[in-house]
């Protein structure tokens, strides 16, 4: 995520939007494409320091795994490459 320690927010369970921003700024305009909605949380790095049954959280400063379908999960590979990733909780009954 764009900001790791907003990795603090989400806890597993929870469902939220992965969102895309582009652009700089300044030459191009940012612009936001919702990559991913309403996927579950599955693990975060924000567990006190503690490994998980994921990943080992030395090098994971602000990463969350989530549980994406086939096509979610095609425009979430490599995406952080394209832009600044964030993520928006959204509730259970929410569209």
């Amino acid at each position: 995520m764009a900001d790791p320690a907003s990795i603090q927010l989400v806890s597993p369970g929870q469902l939220v939007n992965i969102v895309l921003t582009g652009g700089n700024g300044f030459e191009q305009a940012a612009t936001s494409e919702i990559l991913a909605a309403r996927v579950p949380v599955l693990w975060t790095s924000a567990r006190g320091g503690r490994s998980g049954q994921w990943l080992d959280v030395g090098d994971t400063d602000g990463l969350m795994v989530v549980a994406a379908d086939p096509e979610q999960s095609r425009k979430l590979a490599g995406a952080s490459t394209q832009g600044k990733l964030f993520f928006v909780l959204v509730g259970p009954g929410g569209p």
